[in-house]
């Protein structure tokens, strides 16, 4: 559920004019003049050699030998090829092997995940250029592992393209909008399994596994639009709201070779969130979940016959959250897996029987993120909070278990990639105090050469006397230790008194309170102290990075415990000499307007001013994956529903609120800001509220921004 916020990131160095004398920041240099953000690394396409990557440069694929970061070859010139057929590249994959090239073009988004556009094959060796399918806007074209087929989607059928023929194979013939679609996600799993492209060749590229959803007895949600036209427009999908009926999903297996699609037997699930062809082309692995959640089986399918056995199973008396940490290893008779299973996340080695055979890592620590399995030489690379839950670090470990050997050295963030071969990788590097940095590495942790240092934004945040991020902790009045952070205006005085503008998004997982560079608010939380204002952020329980005990215990209760804590934090904010316990104020963005606005209800007595983006008002109106994985349904916990959600405690309302949404927000629907008014002028409750036409969870473009925090600023300086 959480949003994605749109950044404009400028990948060169900016050379903006900055008046000495005037250091006061603005939100037109924020949101209209993109000023203060960060330069930024893109991520990098390594090639296979491990030594070299590749980006474009003037519409051109260039490769680059990453020690150096200088040009080694333009491996395909965008403008020479074809430039009247091509045109403007917007994306490019290589094939295993390198030989050839899919480049995307005329992309069009369609949801957070999913796109269609123009695609082409490109061939490195004869430099040909071959439009993949004139059927339209395709979706999802991936290269078989030979790089001699080409799988893609197109109106939800699935299609295969013979390159060496030019014979196209359409697997499906039934796909057809908001009924049946196959090779590509529902928007429920879309958004909510994150993957939108559903279909794997096998290793040995004669079989396609693939997902088929009848989304038929799901029911429709419409969005208007309005263009300018005598009647506004109207988007109409499927989208499964809590308790409702989800798109009934099938795995199957298509056999290249006789045109024959083997269903895969299973049996007792409500959700296949992930399929991963194992090291055999004839054993796929087929993921099997409840409709709560909280029973995951792995199961293998017989690629011949569809029969499946047992791989591997896990329960939670919680939820169990789908991750991509499945390798199976290239002697065939392991895998690597990551689980919660001890209570903190943490690597596992399987056999093939689904037997633990070793823990390959362990401790009061969470593993945060996978890199890969380095098979050669035998190492798992992976990224940790074992220091800190505000602090990440990469390291590596033996296959085998033992000591980690940890690879950064820097305090604060580490965000690494690893080239393909494991034999360098790119850390960005960035404490909440400074912005980031990219340095290559090798394998063992020592410095190559640094990339980018944002040395200028540096000098810029010197120029406006930024204020520090200072961390704090305090324990509540139950005796739960919370995380903190605090920016304080200069020249800041304790003998005074402040107002505190509270930020937050608190949602099952998220951390908020970590030693990062925030690029999105950092300079708007700094424009704000500039006015007086104490800005600062506490994670509440739920969060991450502190074990699956604390981020789980608000199960069934989602918004309780959430609340209670950030009214906490307002109420020691509240005691300190130099806070004004009057005017404590709280911001937050779809999960953090859910909660900023349940604590201006629920918290009406310490709340002066609370500001809701996108929020959901009533848990019942959002979807069924998220909703259900940690609330179940109205009927099982109709309780946790009527307790917890806004729209039930608008007569509670005292101070002042405001109520932002997208009117084309698919994902929050716009019936959460629609029905929680209705609630606020059922009682009489006085409110402000801004609603953006044809945007949507994310609120952006043009000068959208620019109009948002304008609005919410100035809210803030009249009303806290």
């Amino acid at each position: 559920m959480k949003i994605r916020l749109l950044i404009f990131f400028f990948l060169l160095p900016l050379t903006f004019s900055i008046a000495q004398d005037d250091n006061d920041i603005s939100l037109e240099q924020i949101w209209r003049d993109y000023m203060f953000f960060p330069n930024r690394v893109p991520g990098f396409n390594f090639l296979k050699d491990g030594q070299h990557y590749s980006k474009f440069k003037n519409n051109n694929i260039v490769k680059y030998d990453i020690t150096t970061g200088k040009e080694a070859a333009t491996i395909l010139n965008g403008n020479a090829v074809d430039e009247d057929k091509l045109g403007v590249m917007d994306s490019y994959t290589f094939s295993e092997d390198e030989s050839k090239i899919i480049i995307e073009t005329e992309s069009e988004s369609i949801y957070r995940r999913s796109s269609k556009g123009i695609f082409y094959v490109y061939d490195t060796k004869d430099n040909k250029l071959e439009l993949i399918s004139d059927l339209g806007k395709i979706q999802y074209p991936t290269f078989s592992p030979d790089a001699s087929k080409i799988a893609f989607v197109f109106e939800n059928n699935l299609y295969y393209k013979d390159l060496k023929t030019g014979k196209q194979h359409q697997l499906s013939i039934d796909g057809s909008k908001n009924q049946l679609i196959f090779g590509a996600t529902d928007w429920v799993y879309e958004e909510e399994f994150s993957f939108a492209k559903a279909f794997w060749w096998s290793p040995d590229g004669q079989k396609i596994a693939y997902l088929g959803f009848d989304e038929s007895k799901v029911k429709e949600f419409t969005m208007t639009l309005y263009n300018d036209d005598m009647y506004p427009e109207y988007e109409t999908f499927k989208y499964p709201k809590v308790g409702e009926d989800n798109s009934k999903v099938y795995a199957f297996i298509y056999h290249l070779e006789n045109e024959e699609t083997v269903p895969v037997d299973m049996s007792d699930y409500e959700y296949i969130p992930r399929l991963k062809w194992t090291q055999d082309p004839n054993q796929l692995c087929v993921f099997k979940m409840n409709r709560w959640q909280n029973d995951l089986e792995l199961l293998l399918a017989d690629a011949k016959t569809g029969s499946t056995t047992s791989l591997y199973k896990e329960t939670s008396k919680y939820y169990i959250d789908i991750h991509d940490n499945l390798t199976f290893l290239k002697d065939g008779k392991h895998f690597v897996w990551t689980s919660e299973k001890s209570g903190y996340n943490h690597i596992y080695l399987h056999d093939m029987k689904g037997k633990q055979v070793k823990a390959i890592t362990k401790g009061k620590w969470e593993v945060t993120e996978m890199y890969g399995v380095d098979e050669k030489n035998g190492k798992v690379f992976y990224q940790s909070a074992q220091e800190s839950p505000l602090r990440r670090d990469a390291y590596c470990v033996s296959v085998k278990g033992g000591k980690a050997k940890k690879l950064t050295s820097t305090e604060g963030w580490n965000d690494v990639q690893f080239s393909s071969t494991f034999s360098y990788f790119v850390n960005n590097h960035s404490t909440a105090n400074q912005p980031s940095i990219y340095t290559v590495y090798d394998a063992d942790g020592n410095k190559v050469r640094e990339i980018e240092n944002n040395s200028y934004l540096r000098g810029v945040m010197e120029t406006y006397k930024v204020q520090p991020v200072e961390f704090f902790d305090f324990k509540t009045s139950e005796g739960v230790t919370l995380n903190g952070w605090m920016m304080k205006p200069k020249d800041f005085d304790s003998n005074k008194e402040y107002p505190v503008f509270m930020t937050e998004y608190g949602g099952p997982g998220s951390q908020e309170v970590v030693d990062k560079w925030n690029a999105f608010d950092y300079w708007w939380h700094q424009m704000l102290l500039q006015k007086g204002y104490i800005v600062a952020c506490v994670d509440n329980r739920g969060t991450g990075g502190r074990g699956e005990e604390f981020k789980k215990m608000t199960y069934l209760q989602l918004g309780k415990y959430e609340t209670i804590d950030q009214i906490e934090a307002a109420k020691w904010l509240g005691k300190q000499s130099y806070v004004d316990a009057d005017r404590i104020g709280i911001f937050g963005w779809s999960y953090g307007g859910y909660l900023s606005s349940l604590c201006i209800l629920k918290g009406n007595d310490v709340f002066k001013a609370a500001i809701a983006v996108a929020p959901v008002t009533n848990w019942k109106w959002y979807d069924t994956i998220y909703t259900e994985r940690y609330m179940r349904d109205t009927k099982e916990n109709e309780k946790g529903y009527k307790e917890n959600s806004p729209v039930y405690f608008a007569d509670r309302l005292k101070g002042n609120y405001l109520l932002i949404h997208g009117v084309a927000d698919d994902n929050v629907h716009f019936q959460h800001a629609a029905e929680m008014s209705k609630e606020l002028i059922k009682h009489n409750k006085q409110f402000d509220t801004y609603y953006y036409p044809n945007k949507n969870h994310g609120i952006y473009g043009g000068l959208t921004r620019l109009h948002l925090y304008t609005k919410m600023t100035n809210f803030l300086l009249e009303k806290l």
